[in-house]
């Protein structure tokens, strides 16, 4: 494949045929917890403001790109919430041509105060990281409190207005299985969808082990005793990457999002672009393509283009978890965004 539209509003189309049709934004590395499956607990250094992407900046890159194809956007982190006045970003990026969906990732602490204006803002859907319903446990994992602020905002969310509000519990072996049921549990009582994601390795403490990871399967097999048995969903979208079951009983679904066990790389149409401005074509990538020094140096959206262009074109065919070269990057999550 050459790169000879990069000038052109062809679509972001990478050597293995995959179109590149969706983006995560992280507006910041910060958190106001520490999960241990994210970022260590004491002596975090984040990066200074000034190197941080603007909103203006950020907007400028998806007005560059939505005419190639891009148009689902996630914010994240960090803890996008934590960001100032994040509504502003969500109004702008909402009005942008051809962007269909803007959807938000978030620890839920925030949540309550900020549910009002984002909903104001235009955000389309929600996302909220809970592990556990359990306070203990939530401090274990997070190691600091707040999962009556999560729940609360949660709430909120359904009180102002959000109807696609999606829980996202990372499974850990020997950890998160007495969490599944009440988990699930809650989230059909309060019409959420849940979904439970593979413990994957990008822990900034680096304890992450194959034997850590509590697969889909050994959860379906969970909830299925609890619950009955799980009919599969057929996908309206093909790079989902969740496989979706529905109760037997009508209340609800459920997903699983086997990275690990089960990768969905052959699908995948996602862009990263970190908070600091360095795209990436992989969660697993080792190597960024930076977008700042460009916009920042005033390069044309030509140029800007192209880069992005030989961000895709360098993709790999898979993440590579399983094989026995496969090399971990050396950035956490919360340094490349959730």
């Amino acid at each position: 494949m050459t790169l000879g539209n990069s000038e052109g509003l062809g679509p972001i189309v990478d050597r293995f045929g995959r179109v590149h049709t969706a983006m995560r934004i992280s507006v910041t590395d910060r958190c106001n917890i520490r999960c241990f499956y994210c970022m260590p607990n004491e002596s975090v250094r984040f990066l200074p403001n000034k190197e941080i992407l603007s909103f203006e900046e950020i907007v400028s890159v998806v007005e560059m790109l939505s005419p190639l194809g891009v148009k689902k956007l996630r914010i994240t982190g960090g803890e996008p919430l934590v960001r100032s006045q994040l509504y502003k970003l969500i109004r702008n990026l909402v009005a942008i041509p051809g962007i269909e969906d803007v959807a938000l990732t978030t620890n839920g602490i925030l949540l309550k105060d900020q549910a009002q204006s984002l909903y104001e803002a235009g955000l389309h859907r929600l996302n909220v990281s809970l592990d556990t319903l359990d306070e203990s446990l939530f401090e274990r994992i997070t190691r600091r409190t707040g999962l009556a602020r999560v729940l609360q905002g949660i709430e909120q969310a359904q009180n102002v207005g959000f109807s696609k509000i999606r829980l996202n519990a990372i499974a850990m072996a020997e950890l998160t299985e007495t969490e599944i049921v009440p988990l699930a549990d809650f989230a059909r009582k309060n019409n959420l969808e849940l979904r439970f994601i593979e413990f994957m390795p990008l822990d900034a403490e680096e304890s992450w082990q194959p034997g850590k990871v509590l697969t889909g399967a050994a959860i379906k097999g969970i909830i299925e005793d609890a619950f009955g048995l799980l009919e599969p969903v057929e996908s309206t979208e093909p790079s989902q990457p969740a496989r979706n079951f529905r109760y037997a009983d009508g209340m609800g679904q459920i997903g699983l999002i086997n990275s690990v066990s089960e990768p969905f790389c052959s699908s995948c149409n996602r862009l990263r672009l970190t908070a600091e401005g360095k795209l990436r074509n992989c969660l697993f990538s080792t190597t960024e393509w930076d977008l700042r020094d460009l916009l920042r140096s005033g390069a044309s959206v030509e140029a800007i283009r192209h880069r992005v262009r030989e961000c895709v074109e360098a993709k790999k065919q898979s993440h590579g978890i399983d094989g026995h070269d496969f090399q971990r990057p050396a950035k956490a999550m919360y340094q490349i965004g959730g």
